[in-house]
């Protein structure tokens, strides 16, 4: 994922809302959201390395991605970053125990930020720091720096979901305009990231759309304790979109 906001209401009847938007080249291969062959993952797949950038377990645990972006950063032959996503929600380990084991490997991957639930705690993880931080209670949001990194398109878009969820009218169509907005930030605005200005401007709205490269996934969950509900909607080079949708009755653990 390349943007998302939550609300992590840890007492309420559906603990954690989520959104997000998957930015990446339209010809990198990718299946849509899905139940995997043995069950225990629902999540779009990465078709070139494996892995996935969102999904949730069948026993209600989720873990998201993104990656961080510094070119000067980048390794040479990294493993995917994409299979930290699969490993958390097929394990049965506690998010606690799964980051401590991951900080110690944490060097072998390109630079990211990691989310995840285990149906009782909500943690974060920057990978620069090797960092693990429980997450407190209300919206929060992650781009493709640290956790809240004030950058245009997050203060947008956590603004807009924030008054959503504020006002209880977060049904799709609403969710999903948030997450399709175009507006660009102006110049001065703009993060320096390494990429040079034209990208930084391509960048800068919630939604990507270039020739080549632009936001192919606006996700929603919503996990609660009684199930999950599931949205992705893909998108392609030609804008053209298709909608998935995904509705399980597995319950969340008590929080």
């Amino acid at each position: 994922m390349c943007l998302v906001a939550w609300n992590w209401q840890p007492q309420s009847e559906t603990p954690l809302l989520l959104i997000g938007n998957r930015d990446e080249f339209y010809a990198r291969p990718t299946r849509s959201l899905h139940w995997w062959p043995n069950h225990r993952v629902l999540a779009g797949k990465d078709l070139q390395a494996g892995g996935t950038w969102l999904g949730v377990g069948a026993s209600g645990r989720l873990a998201v991605l993104t990656n961080y972006r510094d070119p000067k950063m980048m390794h040479p032959n990294p493993r995917s970053r994409g299979e930290l996503v699969t490993s958390f929600l097929q394990c049965d380990a506690s998010a606690t125990s799964f980051l401590n084991q991951l900080a110690v490997n944490v060097s072998d991957y390109n630079p990211f930020n990691l989310l995840v639930f285990d149906g009782q705690h909500l943690l974060g993880f920057e990978s620069r720091r090797a960092s693990a931080f429980l997450v407190p209670p209300g919206v929060g949001s992650v781009s493709n720096a640290d956790f809240e990194t004030p950058w245009p398109k997050l203060l947008r878009l956590k603004a807009r979901f924030r008054a959503l969820v504020e006002s209880t009218a977060t049904d799709e169509a609403a969710l999903l305009d948030v997450l399709q907005d175009r507006a660009a930030a102006p110049d001065d605005q703009l993060p320096d990231t390494g990429i040079g200005l034209d990208w930084e401007r391509a960048l800068s709205s919630p939604f990507v759309a270039m020739k080549e490269y632009g936001t192919r996934a606006c996700s929603i969950v919503r996990l609660g304790r009684k199930g999950v509900e599931f949205v992705e909607q893909c998108h392609d080079a030609q804008g053209t979109s298709v909608t998935s949708r995904f509705v399980n009755s597995f319950g969340v653990a008590s929080v």
